[in-house]
């Protein structure tokens, strides 16, 4: 028997993006474990990724190309050849192309995060067909976007500084669930004496954990961070050289933060004053000591209708105390921004300047919608093919019914590219088998630590299935595209991932990456600890000139939710109940659902309810609940708990429509409106109202 350990990482949409050590066995993968040499891995896998082998050699693997042969949405197929496959769909898109090629759609997201097996070949393909250009903002863009009008990029406080803060404030996340190695820091600065602090609509598995939970209203983050901001300016709880040195517009963000006493804020927050008061004391305290007072802000607080503008106003706080000085204080959101991708050469969007005319941008938040839109002067050509892949947008994009339908067209011409038969592979025309992570080549960058990594194939592709780069150079040579970039291999490609002119990735080497698995960036410890904002000023802007002009208030401010009384009070008085749907521990987005192990550990789909409110109904715990709004409806098992606030329930997500007993999930529910910045959905701006079922 030979036995061999395999160099991988992580390809999921998770900050921690795990460094992995793979056992294969006479060519059979049998252990995933997390390397205990990578600092932020430290050995350590979750739930999900240590059972990688059951998804990879799992009973319901695509493992050869089919075409449909039922109705859209039954899910019926037979096998056909690649050849057939191939020959089909660069017919299909030969035709669409030859009339206009933007209303041909790529539909993809984070299925893997890896830069060559994501959007390396895959944009070639589609930027040299002249397809349209998807606006891919279906989770962090809102965040993204208020925090870089304040910071300029998205950068912060390196993973393995956190274990040395005195003040840790989880804001809008889950780590235990979603964010585990951090988690594991965090713990580590508690044991020496630092204070946690949840702040989070939701008792979650974090929030039991820490020191002190503040369950705000959903979308009242923003005011939150206001309140804050008076009394740090009220108390003088400032560092004043920082303020004058690295800041700009502080006089008139303290005339707008004194407009927001901690009892305004208490009542839009539906909290304590005290709470208020304590939360800024103990943080602008912290910061002033020389302590570490660090943020960890997570996507969940951005999922409003003011979500930009919320992670703006956290991300204004840290230059207020001087936070940025220490290495273990300051800010994360992401650290995306601090790996120099060398995306013109892995995408090539030179390749769209041959059509001379710009591509059209569809928004993948406003699927639903787009897909049943007529060709029109404002819109363009009727959407006539969609090529899906790293994505299952029937069960995670907003506003499902609509989605369901638009996908349902009999005159869309529709590929999936997949490992299982998703939500979404049911409406494919022609279904495709994509290899796994443990059967392809990638390089990978991380928006929780800041670590190069390197992905090495342990096991030859099972059955037919074949890398997404192999898929679309195939299919770029059936098209007849013949520039060489669709020669490249997937080494060649990686490659090119980072920048070497950078000196953040001065000593990339693809080949050494592969052999180590991992490399550290060439970046500071306090990456602003003496300023050197990437904004215009060169400073943290409290006032934003960009802002400004893109039509934004340029200081911090609050949006209230669109669905709240504040916003709509005859739509709160029908629907008095808001929700928000979290990640489950057990799943990842949509992947992981069809590993059986872990969805037997999630049960069944359930809604998390107040006590007070299931009285309210009539509702007893472990009954079946429908959930409903003027979009639609899904049903679950009601748990009754003071884990949900009074007035706020919740749906731990994304199940598969096909797991639950009405073929239902959440996102029956949430809306297409997006957010004030960034483009991004509103999945946790809802109202709903809750019964029992008989």
């Amino acid at each position: 028997m030979t036995t061999s350990i395999i160099r991988a990482a992580c390809p999921h949409d998770c900050p921690d993006t795990c460094a992995l050590l793979v056992t294969v066995k006479d060519g059979v993968a049998t252990e995933v474990r997390g390397d205990p040499d990578h600092p932020s891995t430290a050995g350590v896998l979750c739930t999900k990724v240590s059972r990688y082998t059951e998804r990879t050699y799992h009973k319901d693997r695509l493992l050869y190309p089919q075409k449909r042969v039922g109705g859209k949405g039954d899910g019926k197929f037979v096998r056909i050849s690649w050849d057939e496959a191939l020959d089909t769909i660069a017919a299909e898109l030969g035709t669409i192309a030859a009339q206009d090629p933007q209303a041909i759609l790529p539909y993809s997201y984070a299925g893997t995060m890896g830069l060559v097996q994501g959007e390396s070949m895959a944009m070639r393909f589609f930027n040299r067909i002249g397809a349209s250009l998807l606006d891919r903002t279906i989770c962090a863009s809102a965040g993204g976007a208020g925090y870089k009008y304040t910071v300029g990029t998205r950068m912060g406080t390196d993973l393995e500084q956190f274990q040395n803060a005195k003040l840790i404030l989880i804001w809008g996340g889950n780590p235990i669930a979603s964010n585990l190695h951090l988690w594991m820091r965090v713990q580590e600065a508690k044991r020496h004496g630092a204070k946690l602090i949840a702040i989070d609509p939701y008792r979650s598995l974090t929030a039991e954990k820490c020191h002190q939970h503040i369950a705000l209203l959903p979308g009242t983050d923003a005011a939150l961070a206001l309140g804050m901001m008076h009394v740090l300016i009220a108390e003088n709880l400032l560092d004043h050289d920082y303020i004058a040195q690295h800041t700009f517009g502080f006089e008139q963000l303290k005339e707008r933060a004194l407009e927001w006493p901690p009892e305004r804020v208490a009542e839009v927050c539906g909290i304590d004053a005290q709470q208020v008061i304590q939360l800024a004391r103990d943080y602008g305290e912290a910061a002033l000591a020389g302590n570490g007072a660090a943020i960890r802000i997570n996507y969940g607080l951005q999922r409003v209708r003011g979500g930009g503008m919320a992670v703006r106003n956290i991300a204004c706080l840290p230059a207020l105390v001087g936070a940025w000085r220490n290495a273990a204080g300051g800010v994360q959101l992401s650290v995306s921004d601090s790996f120099p991708k060398n995306l013109q050469a892995l995408q090539r969007p030179d390749l769209l300047l041959r059509h001379g005319v710009p591509s059209r941008t569809i928004n993948m938040s406003t699927i639903g919608d787009d897909l049943l839109r007529e060709t029109s002067a404002d819109f363009g050509s009727k959407i006539a093919a969609v090529i899906v892949y790293n994505a299952n947008p029937v069960a995670v994009a907003p506003e499902s019914r609509s989605v369901a339908q638009g996908f349902a067209r009999e005159d869309l011409f529709t590929v999936v590219l997949e490992h299982f038969q998703t939500d979404t592979a049911d409406y494919a025309d022609i279904l495709l088998p994509a290899t796994t992570q443990l059967e392809h080549l990638d390089a990978h960058s991380a928006y929780g630590h800041l670590y190069m990594l390197a992905n090495n194939p342990a096991i030859t592709p099972l059955g037919e299935s074949k890398p997404n780069t192999e898929i679309f150079r195939l299919l770029a040579a059936r098209m007849g595209f013949d520039e060489d970039c669709f020669k490249e291999s997937d080494d060649a490609i990686a490659a090119q991932a980072f920048d070497r002119r950078n000196e953040r990735a001065i000593n990339f080497d693809w080949a050494s990456l592969k052999l180590k698995g991992w490399q550290k960036l060439n970046v500071p410890d306090a990456p602003f600890a003496n300023g050197g904002f990437a904004t215009p000023s060169g400073k943290c802007e409290f006032f934003s000139a960009l802002m400004q002009a893109d039509g934004l208030d340029p200081l911090p401010t609050y949006i209230p939710p669109y669905e709240s009384v504040a916003s709509n009070p005859t739509l709160a008085a029908k629907y008095p109940l808001a929700m928000i749907s979290p990640p489950a521990r057990n799943f990842l987005n949509s992947s992981f659902v069809n590993v059986q192990s872990l969805r037997d550990t999630e049960g069944e789909p359930h809604l998390d309810m107040h006590p007070t409110d299931a009285a309210h109904r009539g509702i007893l715990t472990g009954g079946s609940v429908r959930i409903f709004n003027d979009r639609g409806t899904f049903n679950a098992k009601v748990r009754i708990t003071e884990k949900a606030r009074p007035g706020l329930v919740v749906g731990l997500s994304i199940w598969w429509k096909k797991f639950a007993t009405d073929g239902k999930n959440v996102n029956e529910l949430t809306s297409q409106r997006l957010t004030d910045m960034g483009r991004a959905p509103t999945f946790y701006d809802v109202l709903v109202e809750v019964e029992a079922l008989p």
